[in-house]
């Protein structure tokens, strides 16, 4: 919208015409002396244009979402070609993946709105697709339609945890997520496929794709859950930590080298109960003050 502005202008000639009448002139007299001899024009004024916000995406971010998303869909592909191992490792190589974006974005100061709603998508392939994918294949076809409707709860929940994060992003808190985060629940998933491929289970074959039922219904409903399981975002690595944190970061290497599937697995199944032990010490400290 075009806007004007009202400038006045003194007509010279009858300013002249004053001055030697007297130089001790006010200038309320002065005022009553010019009369109409204030006019005025009208300029056009052109209010500044919005600056167009940049467009440009941030390349080191959303290489490793790229790359997370490139494994998810590997775990898929080698799924289909009867690689469930190979299909399982790949999803813990997303689940990596997806951990270094956002810690590199928010060190580097390069966060953005496109790599926020990239991230969201890939962690819907990576961990909600390709898990569901990969269980199916690997034992819940054998359970007919038990089998994909259990395939199918583990990836409506996925589905529904990603949204649900996106909109209370800026209202939970950020020390806990709200219900069991999709890429431990893709790991949880994997980590029974590999382990129990890998021999190193003590089930009948038989009792082998219920167990995969149980699993991923439980990640699935998990994920949609009001129980708070602890992000780790509270954790900076440009500060000190204790030595005890370091020992122990040492130790769960040494396990995890020592024997990947078993680790992983276990590892995964305290973080996916953990939410639900704080539940009920929260209710019971509750009752306790009360």
């Amino acid at each position: 919208m075009t806007t004007f502005r009202r400038r006045g202008r003194i007509d010279r000639s009858r300013l002249s015409s004053k001055r030697h009448e007297s130089a001790r002139t006010t200038e309320e007299e002065w005022v009553d002396a010019l009369g109409d001899g204030v006019d005025y024009e009208v300029e056009e004024l052109h209010p500044p244009k919005p600056r167009l916000r940049s467009k440009g995406i941030y390349l080191l971010p959303n290489a490793f979402t790229t790359a997370a998303l490139f494994s998810g869909f590997f775990a898929i592909v080698n799924a289909m070609n009867g690689q469930f191992q190979v299909a399982a490792i790949a999803i813990f190589a997303s689940l990596v993946l997806d951990g270094m974006d956002g810690r590199v974005a928010r060190m580097t100061n390069t966060q953005s709105a496109f790599g926020e709603q990239y991230d969201s998508l890939a962690d819907m392939v990576s961990f909600g697709v390709a898990p569901a994918l990969v269980a199916y294949e690997w034992a819940l076809k054998d359970l007919g339609k038990w089998g994909w409707l259990a395939a199918f709860t583990y990836c409506a929940g996925a589905a529904l945890r990603l949204a649900r994060f996106n909109v209370n992003t800026g209202v939970v808190d950020k020390k806990f997520f709200q219900g069991l985060p999709s890429p431990a629940a893709g790991s949880l998933v994997a980590g029974f496929i590999w382990l129990a491929d890998d021999n190193q289970i003590p089930v009948r074959d038989t009792a082998i794709p219920w167990v995969m039922f149980l699993i991923a219904v439980y990640a699935g409903l998990t994920m949609v859950s009001n129980a708070r399981f602890y992000s780790g975002k509270a954790l900076d690595v440009r500060y000190r930590v204790p030595f005890g944190v370091m020992v122990l970061l040492i130790l769960t290497f040494v396990l995890i080298s020592s024997n990947p599937p078993l680790t992983l697995f276990g590892l995964f199944v305290v973080y996916s109960i953990s939410g639900y032990v704080i539940w009920v010490w929260e209710r019971l400290q509750h009752k306790r003050l009360s």
